[in-house]
C-alpha cells in the first residue's frame, strides 16, 4: 500500500493536504514532508491548529490554508485523522489517507495506510518518503521529529519502532535532540493555567476499588485539562467543552490501566457512534466531537470507564480468591 501512495503522491498534479481540527505537530510535521518531498502540496488546517503547532509553524516558515476549495486539487490526503469529521469534509472528497490510530472504520478512500501499533503518524510518512527515495532535508527532519516527540508523550509512550525513527531522522537530517526540543517547549500560558483550575473546580468523580474515574467541562484546553486531572490523581479523565450545538471532549488515562485493557479510542468511537458523532484516538489519548448535549455524553464515557474499572476490580478480587493460603 505505501508504494501505491508514493505513486499517487508523485504524479502530477496540484495536492492538499489536510489536518484535523486543532491540528498538533504530528499532523503538521507529516503534512510539510509530504509537502517538501512530492511538491505542489498546499496544506490546510481547516480547523485550526494548536499552540505548539502554531509555533512550529513560524519557526519554520511552514504555510498553511485556514480553508481550501477541494475541488481545485487532483488528490485530497488527509494525516492523522481517524475520521473525514475530524478534518471537517466530505469523506468521498478524500483519495489518501495516512493515520495511525485506532481504525473506525469511517474512511470509505481507496488509498488508506493505518498502522495502530504507530506512536506517530510522523513515522508512517517517514516510512513513505524512504520509499520515494527521497533522503530527509534539516527543517523536514525538524518537523517530523517534533511529531515523533510530542505524539509519544516525550518518549514516555514511546515503543522501540518510535525510537528507531527519531534516531534515523536526527542522522539523516543532521539535527540534534535539542533542537527538536527546544522547536517544541512552550510554556503554558494564563489562559491554560485558568482552564485547569476551573476544571478542576467542575470536577466530578467516582472511585471504585483502588481506582478513580474524572469528568470536568471547561471552554477550552480540554487536553491540558486532562493532564492536569491526571496528575492531580484520576486513573481516567473525560474533559468537555460546548459551544452552541457542537461539543469536544478529551480524554486520557494512565498507562498501568492501558496496559489492563482499557482502550480509549475504542471507548470514543463506541460513544461516537451511539450518538451519531465522531471519536477515536490512542488507548491512553482519544477525543470526541460532535453535535449533542455535553454533559449528556461525558456521563455515557464515565459509565463505560466505570464498567471497565469494575472489571478490573472484580477480576482483581477473584484472583486473591483464589490464591492458596
Amino acid at each position: 500500500m505505501i508504494l501505491k501512495i508514493v505513486q499517487a503522491l508523485q504524479a502530477p498534479g496540484h495536492k492538499v493536504v489536510l489536518l484535523h481540527s486543532n491540528a498538533d505537530p504530528d499532523a503538521l510535521g507529516s503534512a510539510f514532508a509530504i509537502q517538501q518531498a512530492f511538491g505542489e502540496v498546499t496544506i490546510a488546517a481547516p480547523g485550526g491548529m494548536d499552540r505548539v503547532s502554531k509555533m512550529v509553524a513560524t519557526k519554520l516558515s511552514i504555510v498553511i490554508e485556514e480553508s481550501v476549495d477541494l475541488e481545485g486539487f487532483d488528490l485530497v490526503i488527509a494525516v492523522d485523522s481517524s475520521s473525514p469529521e475530524q478534518v471537517g469534509v466530505d469523506g468521498a472528497s478524500v483519495s489518501v489517507v495516512i493515520d495511525h490510530h485506532a481504525p473506525t472504520g469511517q474512511w470509505k478512500v481507496p488509498l488508506q495506510y493505518i498502522d495502530e501499533s504507530r506512536r506517530s503518524c510522523a513515522e508512517i510518512v517517514l516510512d513513505i518518503l524512504h520509499a520515494a527515495g527521497h533522503v530527509v532535508g534539516r527543517n523536514t527532519g525538524l518537523a517530523l521529529a517534533a511529531g515523533m516527540l510530542t505524539d509519544s508523550g516525550h518518549f514516555r509512550f514511546a515503543n522501540p519502532a518510535l525510537l528507531d525513527s527519531m534516531s534515523m531522522v536526527l542522522r539523516e537530517a543532521g539535527i540534534s535532540m535539542d533542537e527538536v526540543m527546544d522547536l517544541t517547549e512552550m510554556e503554558s500560558d494564563v489562559s491554560e493555567r485558568v482552564s485547569q483550575l476551573k476544571g478542576a473546580q467542575r470536577l466530578r468523580f467516582e472511585r471504585i476499588g483502588e481506582r478513580i474515574a474524572a469528568i470536568s467541562q471547561g471552554s477550552a484546553h480540554e487536553s491540558a485539562v486532562c493532564r492536569a486531572i491526571i496528575m492531580a490523581g484520576a486513573d481516567v479523565a473525560f474533559v468537555g467543552s460546548q459551544r452552541d450545538e457542537r461539543f469536544r471532549i478529551s480524554a486520557r488515562a494512565k498507562q498501568d490501566i492501558v496496559r489492563k485493557g482499557l482502550h480509549l479510542g475504542r471507548l470514543l468511537d463506541e460513544v461516537g457512534g451511539e450518538t451519531d458523532n465522531s471519536g477515536g484516538g490512542h488507548a491512553g489519548a482519544a477525543g470526541l466531537t460532535g453535535v449533542g448535549d455535553v454533559e449528556a455524553v461525558l456521563n455515557m464515557c464515565m459509565s463505560r470507564a466505570l464498567d471497565f474499572l469494575r472489571e478490573l476490580r472484580d477480576a482483581s478480587r477473584a484472583e486473591a480468591g483464589n490464591e492458596p493460603a
